[in-house]
């Protein structure tokens, strides 16, 4: 699938997580491809900065922290950024896949900080950018999800949980929609990120596939951030997005 033909005009799109792996992917990929990206962080994207000044800003906003969040969008950065725009597409990618373990190991807030991250955060921002872009004729909503979603693991009942809300969010939203709000909670394949190293440093005892996850990395079998990020986009971007609210970039591929 080529971009060219079905990138929308007056593209900008927020990217939540940017600073690293598939999120950094996303973002720099998409200002390559002309669009004008907000990345939203606790921290900065130098490199990023530097090479693409006039088309990207970032935010430093710590996404677990729900009541910070809120006061954000409370405020019109979000409005401001999207006015003019043909198109908005936000990419909700920051997630964490701690706490690993069973529940006797599951701190409470290790939990609370999780389901922020993973659930509360990408909620928040699909509501408040539909609100924000109102006027914008193409609105477009990205959830990166997981496997782990649609499949139970060991060590991951946290994970898996709030990957699998997600899902269930695009689901129930698709029912909501109109033709102007498209969404779908993507799984991007096994992905070689600093995630994957969390991974494959836990204990057994906590995640009884992690030799499984280490036999990947030594095979070549993960995915690079880059190759898993234009099959995003490559996506994101394409008629087909939203005709279902569920899929798998493996998948897709496949099809």
């Amino acid at each position: 699938m080529t971009h060219s033909s079905s990138r929308p005009r007056a593209l900008r799109a927020i990217v939540t997580g940017h600073t690293r792996g598939l999120g950094a992917a996303l973002a720099g990929q998409l200002l390559e491809r002309d669009a004008i990206v907000l990345g939203l962080s606790r921290k900065r994207h130098e490199t990023l900065a530097a090479r693409f000044a006039e088309r990207f800003s970032e935010v430093e906003l710590d996404l677990a922290d729900p009541a910070r969040v809120a006061q954000w969008l409370a405020g019109d950065t979000l409005r401001r950024f999207v006015d003019g725009a043909d198109c908005v597409l936000l990419l909700n990618n920051a997630g964490t896949v701690d706490p690993i373990g069973p529940l006797p190991v599951q701190e409470a807030g290790a939990i609370a900080g999780a389901v922020a991250l993973n659930v509360t955060a990408p909620l928040m921002l699909a509501s408040a950018l539909v609100t924000a872009a109102a006027g914008v004729p193409d609105r477009r909503v990205v959830h990166i999800s997981s496997g782990a979603a649609r499949n139970a693991y060991a060590g991951w009942s946290v994970y898996c949980a709030t990957k699998a809300a997600l899902d269930h969010h695009a689901r129930a939203v698709t029912l909501d929609a109109g033709p102007a709000l498209r969404i779908c909670s993507l799984a991007p394949g096994v992905v070689d990120t600093d995630m994957q190293a969390t991974i494959r440093s836990t204990g057994a005892g906590r995640f009884p596939l992690r030799e499984r996850f280490e036999q990947m990395k030594t095979d070549g079998k993960l995915t690079s951030p880059e190759a898993a990020a234009r099959q995003v986009i490559d996506y994101a971007l394409s008629e087909r997005f939203g005709s279902t609210p569920t899929a798998d970039v493996r998948e897709l591929a496949a099809g």
